[in-house]
């Protein structure tokens, strides 16, 4: 399809406006960070180095962790229509549109040490408020939504038949699923996985309100941006965005489809 040459202008400067709007503000952060001190010298500091490493190991387990349930949840969303499927498919789109310092305040009403569940993770050795654990669980609730949907969304892309077909041929349902239908999904999967991680490894609001200290990196950007103003949050703020746009490239390299596939 060829687009009527009077639309290309109109289109090109929608696009240049764009990517504008979204470049200019990280190509200033990185450059004036470089102004102020180097990324190498940002990496030097502890306080920077902890934060990251909590930042991705946290990120990570909350990424496998969410793996666990959101792969068989969006098979279920995928294949079957079941009473309440609205009802789901509205709570997950939930911490979307939840203020994130909102969702930090209610996840502290049911795992605080006041709380009876937080009481029990506590008396279990297992506290959840002020803790690591508290971080994966706010990297969980707002990064979730997003596994489960990339993961439906490449189940709902597979044909039934061929797990009706192999399963005329003597495998079962779940069997049918793992070795057919899985694989042809891995690709949506994979890229639900990087955005989910993605997303967790930039919380901020839900984790500064559970878990404000240990800091993450998003977290440690804000303290050094009031403690000490630009000059301070420049260099970890560029580190973050660095790694964002790290991931995010990854995640088009997975999306990208494989020379030859139809």
């Amino acid at each position: 399809m060829t687009l009527r040459p009077s639309l290309v202008g109109p289109m090109v400067l929608a696009g240049a406006i764009v990517v504008f709007l979204l470049a200019a503000p990280v190509v200033v952060l990185v450059a004036r960070a470089a102004g102020f001190s180097t990324l190498a010298a940002a990496l030097a500091d502890p306080a920077v180095r902890s934060a990251f490493g909590l930042t991705l190991a946290c990120a990570t387990v909350a990424t496998g962790l969410g793996a666990l349930v959101a792969v068989p949840l969006g098979y279920l969303l995928a294949r079957h229509e079941f009473v309440g499927k609205r009802w789901l498919e509205g709570l997950l789109d939930l911490p979307v549109v939840i203020p994130h310092p909102v969702a930090g305040i209610a996840i502290l009403l049911v795992f605080s040490r006041a709380a009876p569940l937080g009481h029990a993770a506590t008396a279990m050795g297992l506290p959840v408020v002020g803790t690591p654990l508290g971080i994966v669980i706010c990297m969980l609730f707002v990064s979730l939504p997003l596994l489960v949907a990339g993961a439906r969304e490449g189940f709902a892309l597979v044909d039934p038949r061929l797990e009706a077909m192999a399963r005329t041929l003597g495998v079962g349902p779940l069997e049918a699923a793992v070795r057919i239908t899985l694989p042809l999904a891995a690709r949506a999967i994979l890229s639900g996985a990087v955005l989910m991680w993605a997303r967790a490894a930039s919380e901020f609001g839900a984790v500064a309100i559970v878990t404000y200290n240990p800091k993450v990196a998003p977290v440690l950007v804000y303290e050094r941006f009031t403690t000490y103003g630009l000059p301070g949050a420049l260099p970890p703020a560029a580190l973050l965005v660095l790694v964002a746009l790290v991931m995010f490239v990854a995640l088009r390299g997975l999306a990208r489809p494989v020379p030859g596939a139809r």
